[in-house]
């Protein structure tokens, strides 16, 4: 590679190509970055693997995931140099002492095998003691979608005891205050609690909402783009008919 030179070390390369772009005499537009303006291409590498993950798009995933880790070498360079730096080597320290910390079950010398339902009450439990939670909702990001926030939501208070709220707030009337825009307030509201209610029925059947809306919005897309390949006096009959 012309300008580079490999240590050997792909990841240690991956982490030295980065210091050398955001370095005085590197590349101005990533020095000019900041971690807030970072975070639409964060969201927007983390759709992309996503897509390529539910295509089936294998050389995609490999791709995506160096996109991925490409915002995680960023991050961590440009924090090296704020007030109270860190670097990817500590990101990664922590996140090795986080797995072990929440992994008793395979780490501890007296680890035992336990079912699927007994590790997320263990790892609910270890991470409401290191964050120090009052609530089974603190944590979920207000930033991603309302679907899949609502997912998550439904899934956190039925691990934390609390799934008879959640089925009780579907079953129930939506309870709007109407005040002016009646018609519009109670088909807004009527609305979101018809979704809500779906979005705990995926949740009690296994299924993941989010992800079962992104397939059929793929098969629709597909439609459009179809109809749109097809000879104009096709579509007119199409239409006719």
């Amino acid at each position: 590679m012309a300008g580079f030179e490999s240590s050997g070390d792909v990841l240690r390369d991956a982490v030295a190509v980065m210091d050398r772009l955001y370095s005085p005499g590197g590349c101005p537009w990533d020095r000019e970055q900041t971690h807030e303006s970072l975070v639409h291409y964060l969201l927007e590498e983390a759709h992309e693997l996503a897509e390529a993950i539910e295509t089936g798009d294998h050389a995609g995933v490999r791709e995506e995931l160096g996109d991925v880790l490409l915002q995680v070498l960023f991050h961590a360079r440009i924090a090296s140099e704020e007030a109270d730096p860190f670097t990817v080597d500590d990101v990664a320290a922590d996140l090795v002492a986080k797995l072990v910390r929440r992994h008793p079950h395979v780490f501890a010398d007296d680890g035992q095998a336990a079912t699927l339902g007994d590790l997320h009450v263990q790892w609910d439990a270890i991470k409401k003691t290191e964050k120090q939670r009052d609530s089974v909702l603190e944590g979920i990001s207000h930033t991603q979608g309302a679907l899949a926030r609502a997912q998550k939501v439904v899934s956190r208070a039925g691990r934390g005891g609390l799934g008879h709220v959640v089925g009780e707030a579907a079953a129930a009337p939506s309870g709007a205050t109407v005040t002016t825009h009646a018609a519009d307030a109670t088909g807004v509201s009527g609305l979101g609690h018809k979704l809500f209610a779906l979005v705990a029925r995926a949740e009690a059947a296994g299924l993941d909402a989010e992800a079962a809306l992104r397939a059929e919005l793929r098969r629709v897309e597909s439609a459009i783009a179809a109809a749109e390949r097809a000879p104009a006096d096709a579509q007119d009959v199409g239409r006719r008919t």
